[in-house]
């Protein structure tokens, strides 16, 4: 995927930026009929015990994943020189309102103004995504850098770092298998970096422009700090990383500190061949966080895997605790309600 999100632990970097995915496919790309399937919609309740594989629906999570492994970025990229955002709506639970239009160009007057798609996208994903998980989310925006680029993105509130906004680009949202990647991906972030994982820090939230203010709350954490603060020690980002990143960390870091973003891409490719049986795509290599979220989209829609190299055991690491086991199957029992036929 062609967008890199850039984590510097020693260089201080603008909390702002958003921890985005890009698109798989372009909008030329011929779209698959998706098999008629049969769906076992099993309600999960305390009573009833939870499986690994408790739903059925093959059709479309085998179709997910053979895109999200094609490594086929799709037909002609047709990208405007930034991200641009359309609106934002205030979110409410399930419920979207309030929207706040941007001043745009004419030319994306139409896809502002479209408030049936808009609306359409924000009930896949809180249909996707069970409502006590998604409780930090209090925006939605829709945004587009045109055709390509990025699909999907989350990042704090610029008013409460215990929030978390969803931005999705309307022009790269009709294909479904890409966008419930893509939204599992993100949704992956806000699970593993969520105020409970990662503890914000205020004062890098409050004065996001002091490098001073930065480095020392770096070196202050004992933990790895993926930029909003400084994780937990039982979080899951933090085992992840001390489970599968410790040794190659710092290779990989005085790559990420490239400045010429040309020498950055070749010696990051190449980081990757080295160590591609360690990830479970080229994207997943950007950075621990990207890493985690690309895992989770494969423990949530791909079958449990054996384990033989190490990507399969960052999948089986999600295994390990009830929660997340618990959580992918009323994630697979909605996708297999809620995927469009």
């Amino acid at each position: 995927m062609p967008l890199q999100v850039r984590m510097y632990l020693a260089v201080f970097v603008l909390l702002a930026s958003t921890l985005a995915c890009s698109t798989l496919l372009g909008e030329d790309t011929p779209q698959t009929d998706t098999p008629e399937s049969v769906v076992t919609n099993v309600p999960l309740t305390e009573e009833q015990p939870v499986t690994e594989e408790p739903i059925s629906c093959p059709a479309i999570t085998d179709q997910i994943m053979e895109i999200a492994t094609s490594g086929n970025d799709g037909g002609e990229e047709n990208l405007l020189d930034s991200e641009i955002p359309l609106v934002t709506y205030t979110v409410s639970g399930d419920e979207i309102s309030d929207p706040s239009f941007e001043t745009v160009a004419a030319n994306l007057q139409s896809e502002q103004n479209d408030s049936a798609t808009q609306h359409e996208i924000w009930k896949y994903f809180s249909e996707l995504i069970p409502a006590d998980q998604r409780q930090i989310i209090s925006e939605y925006s829709i945004i587009t850098d045109g055709q390509g680029g990025t699909l999907a993105a989350v990042s704090q509130t610029q008013s409460d770092a215990n929030l978390w906004s969803l931005q999705v680009d309307i022009a790269d949202s009709t294909d479904y298998n890409d966008l419930t990647f893509t939204l599992v991906h993100e949704f992956g972030h806000l699970l593993t970096l969520g105020p409970d994982q990662v503890p914000p820090s205020l004062a890098i939230f409050k004065n996001p422009d002091n490098d001073n203010i930065y480095q020392q709350e770096v070196s202050a954490c004992p933990q790895y700090f993926p930029g909003e603060g400084c994780a937990s020690p039982d979080s899951y980002i933090n085992t992840f990383y001390d489970q599968f990143w410790v040794d190659i960390y710092e290779e990989w870091n005085k790559i990420n500190l490239e400045e010429n973003e040309d020498i950055y891409n070749q010696r990051l490719d190449a980081f990757y061949n080295k160590y591609q049986e360690q990830f479970v795509t080229d994207y997943a290599v950007t950075n621990p966080e990207e890493d985690m979220a690309e895992t989770w989209a494969f423990f949530v829609l791909g079958p449990k895997p054996a384990g033989n190299t190490i990507a399969e055991q960052k999948i089986l690491f999600y295994y390990q605790y009830p929660e997340l086991v618990k959580l992918r199957a009323q994630i697979l029992n909605n996708l297999c309600a809620s995927f469009p036929k």
